[in-house]
């Protein structure tokens, strides 16, 4: 049709599903978003029914066919959350709760199974050190405990790979929804068989393989019943939410740093070769070309707001945060000698310390809540300054960092990090960058434009850019060096 003018980027997240129709140039005309529920039985298990993917899905997508005409779209794909796994049976329903990424029942696993495979080429190979996170711990878990349930999984699926399946009838994962299981070839792209031999599973059990922006198949008639979508609309591989976002603000190439101030904190840069290092994991590119790493702080904002919440009066105050910003903008680099560590809920990189926590040290009466909401700021910056010195250290440039997240409306925040980082720092306008990653992947299998790169300049924008000052530079090395030390292993 030649009145197809739309593609749609679906994000299924960790909390909610957000379908959103974009236009050529990237403005979002329209949206819809519905819930995901999430359950915690035990102490350190994090759940989710299948069922709920699909029909937030569904609630999230029917909002947008309520608001354009079908007719108009030119293609979909998915954004999902990552490491997070479902099992289904024969008929493609749940067999046992899915395991979110969250989920930390498998924490056991992690030295017994390097020890079984060897933690140095488990990293070379998926190019993940050893981490509570990826699923391959929690496949293994099921294997020494639950040996019986894993007889009965027909499928191991990944978000991606699971909605594919409900809206096409083909069960694939992406390149870049299946490399974070931990289970996946990075350079050669294909399920590595000998670890699912040790974990007494098949590639069978797993979705087929795509690479970015491949076709995966078209919208099923059941399925546009349950969405509103046209049946025989196109589905594109787009993937993993983190490298989605990536590329929906343009920093899948070299020279240019996605930082996203989020819940996490994600310090992501493009390399043409698989680079590894414990200051990073190493994933697949979601342009499909070379690969994209990614510094990781596991408590990033939400370090932040437990320290509003726990001693600040709580973000229930709309003021808060512009009080604590006014009293920390007086305070020098250095929070007159109070540092953090803040590792709140363990780290990834570079130490990889599930069990590490967070420390204040220097802590003095001179002190007032504006010095400790300026050292945790300064904290989260130099972990991120020291991630990407190590990434130029390995060849991987780095000349400016394009910011997306809630973190990134802080003036103070974005200044530090231009300054400790001694880059510039723009802000990215693209607001639901995982989206528009999805969007643009379905931009270029939908043939709108050539490349990736492409679609992501013609789809993609930016704000203001905050410039580093030179002068302080001194002082930001001096105290990471502080800062870096304030790390006591948990072991």
């Amino acid at each position: 049709m030649t009145n197809q003018d739309v593609v749609l980027g679906i994000d299924s997240s960790t909390q909610s599903t957000k379908t959103i129709a974009w236009s050529r140039d990237g403005e979002a005309l329209c949206e819809g978003r519905a819930d995901i529920p999430m359950s915690q039985p035990a102490a350190g298990r994090a759940e989710q029914d299948v069922e709920d993917w699909w029909n937030s899905t569904c609630v999230a997508t029917r909002a947008v066919t309520g608001q354009i005409d079908p007719a108009r779209i030119a293609g979909i794909a998915i954004s999902n959350q990552r490491e997070t796994v479902g099992f289904l049976d024969a008929e493609g329903r749940g067999s046992r709760p899915a395991m979110v990424w969250l989920d930390e029942r498998a924490s056991d696993e992690i030295a017994l199974l390097t020890t079984e495979l060897g933690a140095e080429q488990l990293h070379k190979t998926t190019g993940k050190p050893a981490d509570i996170t990826p699923v391959i711990y929690r496949l293994s878990w099921l294997n020494r405990h639950h040996p019986e349930d894993l007889k009965k999984i027909s499928k191991i699926v990944d978000v991606h790979a699971f909605l594919s399946g409900r809206l096409t009838g083909r069960t694939v994962a992406s390149w870049t929804s299946a490399d974070p299981f931990g289970i996946f070839d990075i350079e050669n792209k294909k399920w590595v068989e000998s670890y699912l031999d040790h974990l007494n599973l098949s590639s069978e059990q797993f979705g087929e393989i795509a690479a970015p922006g491949a076709l995966i198949s078209t919208i099923s008639q059941d399925a546009a019943s349950e969405t509103g979508l046209m049946a025989g609309t196109p589905v594109y591989a787009a993937g993993g939410d983190g490298q989605c976002a990536g590329l929906g603000v343009n920093a899948v190439r070299s020279g240019v740093v996605y930082l996203n101030l989020g819940t996490a904190i994600i310090t992501g840069a493009w390399s043409k070769e698989p680079a590894i290092s414990n200051y990073w994991r190493t994933m697949t590119s979601p342009s499909g070309d070379g690969y994209f790493v990614e510094g990781v702080q596991r408590a990033g904002a939400f370090f932040v707001n437990w320290f509003v919440d726990t001693f600040c009066g709580g973000r229930e105050d709309p003021k808060v945060f512009d009080r604590l910003e006014a009293l920390a903008s007086q305070i020098p680099i250095g929070a007159e000698g109070l540092v953090i560590c803040p590792y709140l809920t363990g780290c990834m990189d570079p130490h990889w310390d599930p069990n590490a926590r967070a420390n204040f040290i220097g802590l003095g009466p001179m002190h007032t809540q504006g010095h400790l909401y300026r050292a945790a700021l300064e904290a989260l910056t130099l972990e991120i300054a020291r991630s990407i010195v190590a990434m130029k250290a390995n060849g991987i440039d780095a000349e400016r960092i394009v910011a997306v997240g809630g973190g990134a409306n802080s003036a103070l925040w974005s200044k530090m990090i231009a300054d400790a980082t001694g880059l510039p720092l723009t802000k990215s306008k693209s607001l639901e960058a995982s989206a528009l990653g999805a969007g643009i992947s379905a931009a270029v299998g939908a043939g709108w434009y050539p490349s990736f790169d492409e679609a992501a300049i013609a789809m993609s924008s930016e704000g203001a850019t905050i410039n580093p000052d030179p002068s302080v530079a001194g002082l930001w090395a001096e105290l990471s060096e502080r800062q870096a030390a304030a790390y006591i292993p948990s072991t």
